[in-house]
């Protein structure tokens, strides 16, 4: 007798002490046992909720499911786990990891159920956010995978080995654009740390032949690809027939912010050979048409001054809704 008793005192100890809710309710399913578990998930002390109906801790949506625990109960059939959501004193709802027991007397019959209920608050939150992260890699991935195709659709060269190397860098400016993305945990990119990894090759160096200079901008994860794209034209444009095509050639890339949310950019070339307007739109030209009137939403002006190119890029909306 004294060892059963010592069990019992034992078990009821480890009930009490547990993290998880466990209640044990009759098959009219009133509470019978409450212990300090469900008083911290739930904030009934046991003196106010021993005696109510279990139906109590149900939001209505879910009292269908409860009248088929009990039935379920009732038939002596075993219960599997399941995540739920239970209601707590101040109305406020709880995601719960559901474990249903089936009570039985000495004689071996049926007399009501004992559930244990964990609080599964933090795994739905990390599930809910795998999906999100999930979905936006995908959303990423699709993006991605558009402008790769935008750029080999909108490559040209007089031989395969050009074509290669045009399609190469522009990837290589995606790349780096990704980077640069990564190291931020996907928060963004700066506008000045872009441009400058995209002329540091060329001009950023001792011979100081690139100026990059304007106020603080953060570009969003939608953005930063675009103006990758957008730099890299500028620059091989550059480095092929302007300014940084020959040793005292500069580049100089300002920006200002406008009133009502507008960006405007402005490269500027100097030093270079005699520029010559095109005789038609290239393909480098037709990128960048692409990147800032359909991705970034502005307009690009062009300056074919025989002294150097310059570009004068407006994006009215820029800071009103990010891309």
């Amino acid at each position: 007798m004294r060892r059963s008793e010592h069990r019992l005192r034992r078990l009821a100890e480890i009930v009490e002490s547990s993290d998880d809710a466990i209640i044990s309710t009759d098959l009219a399913t009133i509470i019978s046992t409450w212990n300090k578990g469900a008083e911290r998930l739930y904030g009934y002390p046991a003196e106010e909720i021993i005696g109510k109906p279990i139906r109590v801790l149900v939001p209505p949506d879910r009292v269908e499911e409860e009248a088929a625990i009990l039935a379920r109960i009732r038939r002596g059939e075993r219960i599997e786990p399941r995540d739920t959501v239970r209601k707590r004193k101040d109305g406020s709802l709880v995601d719960v990891l559901l474990t249903v027991s089936l009570l039985k007397n000495a004689a071996g019959e049926i007399v009501g159920g004992c559930s244990i209920v964990r609080d599964i608050t933090d795994r739905k939150r990390l599930e809910k956010d795998v999906q999100l992260l999930s979905r936006e890699v995908d959303h990423r991935s699709r993006n991605l995978l558009g402008v790769v195709q935008a750029i080999v659709s909108l490559s040209s060269a007089p031989t395969s080995q050009g074509l290669k190397a045009v399609i190469e860098g522009r990837i290589q400016a995606l790349s780096k654009a990704h980077t640069l993305l990564a190291e931020s945990r996907w928060t963004g990119a700066d506008l000045a740390t872009l441009i400058r990894q995209e002329l540091s090759p060329y001009c950023l160096g001792q011979d100081a032949r690139g100026v990059v200079s304007g106020p603080d901008t953060h570009l969003e994860t939608g953005q930063a690809q675009p103006f990758a794209l957008l730099f890299h034209e500028l620059t091989t444009n550059a480095v092929k027939y302007g300014a940084l095509s020959a040793p005292s050639g500069t580049v100089e890339v300002l920006w200002t912010k406008q009133d009502g949310g507008a960006l405007t950019i402005n490269w500027i070339e100097r030093g270079g050979p005699p520029v010559e307007p095109p005789k038609g739109r290239g393909f480098g030209m037709r990128v960048i048409d692409e990147v800032v009137g359909r991705q970034l939403r502005g307009q690009a002006r062009f300056d074919w001054a025989r002294g150097g190119l310059s570009c004068r890029i407006e994006l009215p909306d820029f800071f009103k809704a990010p891309i």
